[in-house]
């Protein structure tokens, strides 16, 4: 699951909003341990249980082939438009940052090639390349760290020492370890509005940021197709072990960040090539010539290795939940493997379209901030589609339609329309200027009005509708019981992130 989810693009983009909020951040992997709970007692008991092994699956069978087909749709759309878009404009921005600038386009079309080489392989090729990133990235993210709190403890006197130099990171940028952004105020300054409205302060915390972990670690077949092929205890131990993970992982994807943004205020990094995206690249700029020379390389592998893996989502969804059902009904396996490749090289080449001039904006946003906001598009009405077909027996598969598009709608709504629309401070909302003339609301807070809305949609369209549900699920208290074992990680995962959050509140 740790592997699955580690990429180069979260640590470039995960330092990046490291040097512009702080340890703020580590609440996408601190609240992920508690969402990985959630899903270990109370998901993946329903998805065995009813003999559920992928999302497509789950769809059709709970719902129907048209709920399968939207979302497949959207899938394909997000992969593309926002992952495949962000991993590309990510990479090429941290070697570019690592090769002196210059390089953008250039950096930008090797990848493009090389992922597609890797991609065009197949699946074989794809899975081995997926260990090496991730041997890579821990190996890597831990060096990195190491050698930034050194570099913080030379440069401001303390020796080199990481223990001091992380000690200096607190001294020199204490408002960096809060983890609650505070709301601005009539004097806040474009910079505290712009950091509160990337995360919201306490409002993230009822809105945004569970749905986005348990989204994604309970609605994605990417992720929950590692612990569905095992019997329940297994797939809960491993799941929970995954969430006491989770809570390490700021010490290598946001450590890196807050200490070139140390630096860089010291003036101590002259260069920040690519903006606050460029922050993990900037630190390596301190390595003796032949290391770095081996960062760019394990670098360059890793953000291909991601590119392919995405790409191959992307040929895998279209070829088998859309060419295969809806354009040609067939099972010949060279046309097939034809049509794969083919999307990998169409889906590659609008990536490389849409991310050379940076036409979505994902500089001006952040990378990792970017895959966030947009991902949170689709997030609610997936995420409200799934809660309630798994625990609840009256709902429809039109009140499933109805959802997952009026949750896209919504969240176009709330992100692009509203404050031109209905105000900038209504009861639902406050909206905050952006810096570019124009005014927003945070896009966790648009995540959870579009979820709430979402929700209430589909109740009263499955209240019109059977009391008795054939597709539903068969439920049992039983199977939410967890074992002595199980209770006691539960217990010490959140005991350690409460102690995180009092010491860093």
């Amino acid at each position: 699951l740790i592997a699955s989810n580690i990429s180069a693009e979260q640590f470039i983009g995960m330092s990046g909003e490291g040097f512009f909020l702080g340890i703020a951040v580590a609440a996408y992997e601190w609240i992920a341990a508690i969402a990985l709970i959630i899903v270990a007692v109370w998901f993946i008991p329903v998805y065995l249980k009813n003999k559920i092994y992928t999302m497509p699956q789950f769809l059709k069978t709970r719902y129907n082939e048209s709920v399968a087909l939207i979302m497949a749709i959207f899938w394909l759309f997000l992969y593309v438009f926002v992952n495949l878009t962000s991993i590309l404009y990510l990479g090429a921005v941290a070697i570019n940052g690592l090769t002196g600038g210059g390089y953008l386009h250039v950096i930008m079309i090797g990848l493009a090639v090389f992922a597609l080489f890797i991609s065009l392989g197949g699946m074989k090729v794809v899975a081995y390349t997926d260990v090496i990133q991730v041997a890579v990235l821990i190996f890597g993210g831990l060096v990195t760290t190491y050698i930034a709190l050194t570099v913080v403890g030379q440069k401001f006197g303390v020796g080199s020492n990481a223990i001091a130099g992380f000690n200096v990171l607190m001294q020199q940028a204490p408002e960096h370890f809060k983890m609650i952004i505070p709301k601005p105020t009539a004097s806040s300054s474009q910079n505290e509005i712009s950091k509160y409205l990337t995360f919201p302060g306490l409002a993230s915390y009822v809105a945004g940021i569970w749905i986005i972990n348990l989204n994604y670690w309970g609605c994605n077949q990417y992720i929950t197709q590692r612990a569905l092929g095992a019997d329940l205890q297994t797939a809960r131990t491993g799941i929970l072990f995954a969430g006491f993970l989770k809570l390490l992982m700021p010490l290598i994807v946001m450590l890196p960040g807050i200490a070139a943004f140390v630096l860089y205020k010291g003036g101590h990094l002259p260069q920040l090539i690519g903006g606050k995206d460029g922050a993990y690249s900037a630190v390596l700029t301190f390595l003796p010539t032949g290391l770095k020379g081996l960062s760019v390389a394990a670098l360059t592998a890793a953000i291909v290795a991601s590119l392919a893996g995405k790409v191959n989502s992307i040929s895998t969804i279209f070829t088998l939940d859309v060419y295969s059902k809806y354009f040609k009904k067939t099972t010949d396996q060279k046309d097939l493997v034809f049509v794969g490749r083919a999307t990998v090289f169409v889906g590659m080449i609008l990536a490389v379209l849409f991310t050379w001039n940076d036409l979505l904006g994902i500089g001006g946003e952040g990378g990792f901030t970017f895959i966030q906001k947009y991902t949170g598009f689709i997030s609610p009405g997936v995420f409200a589609m799934f809660i309630l077909g798994m625990f609840w027996k009256r709902t429809t598969g039109s009140a499933a339609i109805a959802g997952v598009l009026s949750g896209f709608l919504l969240s176009v709504f709330f992100n692009e329309m509203a404050p031109g629309l209905l105000g900038n401070d209504t009861f639902l909302y406050t909206a905050y200027p952006n810096g570019s003339g124009g005014f927003e609301i945070p896009f966790h807070i648009c995540m959870g009005l579009s979820f709430g809305f979402t929700m209430l949609i589909m109740i009263l369209m499955s209240l019109a509708g059977p009391k008795v549900n054939p597709k539903a699920f068969e439920l049992d208290k039983g199977m939410f019981k967890v074992s002595n074992s199980t209770l006691v990680l539960i217990v010490v995962t959140l005991l350690i992130i409460a102690a995180l959050y009092v010491k860093f509140w």
